[in-house]
């Protein structure tokens, strides 16, 4: 994996085979911060990274001047290594070892600008709708929520849908908080 953009662009980073992850492509990651580019001031952002797992997605943003990220993913061997490559790219990611769906049970301190999650492919549409409906509560987001999930795994019906898409067999659903919905 490398990071495409910022500070770090074009570092690889070489990850234990060891871990039980499937990471974004580097196509796939370079065309969703594409669409977030334009509309975000990266050194205001605050993101919070859901299944974490290898950190790329955390990387990326830390790389182009995000200065407020949390990642979190149960795995102790992913977390272990998001904060051995963080303290030796010194990248301000805060890593949090925690069961997703237990660790946003718990009130936010404030909303994050984005949240991005990349569950398990196999994660069952019940689950992304409780993912979903939790996290685009404005207690939790103040923006965008980006889903990677399965090209074939239809959520357009889920509440706060905006768009998605679609690179190979993943796909990227774009959800706003709550009260930019309207809801």
């Amino acid at each position: 994996m490398r990071i495409i953009s910022g500070l770090h662009k074009g570092r690889r980073i070489v990850t234990p085979k060891n871990l039980p992850v499937r990471p974004t492509t580097d196509r796939a990651k370079e065309s969703v911060f594409n669409m977030l580019h334009h509309k975000w001031e990266w050194n205001t952002l605050t993101v919070l990274d859901l299944f974490a797992g290898t950190g790329n997605i955390s990387y990326e943003f830390a790389s182009r001047g995000v200065q407020n990220i949390t990642a979190v993913d149960e795995n102790r061997n992913c977390t272990q290594f998001i904060k051995k490559t963080a303290t030796a790219l010194q990248m301000p990611i805060v890593v949090v070892q925690a069961d997703v769906l237990r660790f946003i049970e718990k009130q936010p301190q404030s909303p994050f600008d984005i949240v991005f999650a990349d569950p398990p492919y196999d994660f069952p549409l019940e689950k992304y709708q409780k993912l979903v409906s939790t996290l685009t509560d404005e207690k939790w987001l103040g923006g965008t929520l980006i889903v990677e999930h399965q090209s074939r795994l239809k959520v357009d019906e889920v509440q706060c849908f905006t768009f998605s898409r679609t690179y190979g067999n993943t796909s990227f659903s774009f959800f706003e908080s709550n009260k930019k919905a309207g809801l």
